[in-house]
């Protein structure tokens, strides 16, 4: 299941349709509507092609009233574009990571997580998102298997929101989700952090 996340994003653009999509996406965020009356596709056509595409994870959406935008995660496309670029690769794997140092690492982590292991907030600045994501999926075992309650309770361990944290290891390719069941990706996927 841990490459399966790159064979679905592989897949879901190998699709003439979706690739116009994402070309359409490119220049702005669209509703559904407006993308069939350029594709010249009825809505729920468009709807399925979106529904593949946001598994991927490279497509979101927004509400704005009664209306969904759907826009374009430019970073993880092509991020995910080049994944495969860095399986085995370290030098490529190196060109493409957050780096800090064990001295910005330890600050990081003392700023955010108490004495008692608890995290204090979530990061805005990526970098220390990425540092205290990290440091927190180690508690998973490669290649094993979790249901989603069982992450739930390991997040809640240490931090109230575990429907953000989720999100976040699974946006930032911590890990991979499917069917509410989680399992940590190849380290070659992660936003590694490297410690200099």
């Amino acid at each position: 299941m841990q490459l399966d996340k790159m064979v679905a994003f592989h897949k879901a653009v190998g699709d003439p349709t979706r690739l116009r999509i994402i070309a359409l996406l490119r220049q702005g965020p669209l509703h559904g509507q407006a993308i069939a009356g350029k594709l010249g596709l009825r809505p729920p056509t468009i709807t399925h092609h979106l529904k593949k595409l946001r598994d991927t994870g490279m497509v979101y959406s927004r509400r704005d009233k009664n209306t969904i935008y759907f826009l374009l995660d430019e970073r993880k496309l092509e991020f995910m574009t080049t994944a495969i670029l860095r399986i085995g690769d370290e030098e490529a794997m190196n060109k493409s990571e957050l780096q800090v140092t064990d001295k910005e690492q330890t600050k990081v982590l003392n700023n955010f997580i108490s004495r008692d292991g608890k995290l204090k907030s979530v990061p805005s600045q990526l970098k220390k998102k990425i540092v205290v994501l990290s440091y927190f999926v180690q508690g998973f075992e490669p290649g094993k298997t979790y249901e989603e309650k069982e992450v739930n309770e390991y997040i809640k361990t240490f931090f109230d929101d575990f429907a953000t944290i989720r999100r976040e290891w699974v946006m930032h390719q911590f890990m991979y989700r499917q069917n509410n069941r989680y399992e940590l990706n190849p380290k070659e996927m992660w936003p590694v952090v490297v410690m200099r």
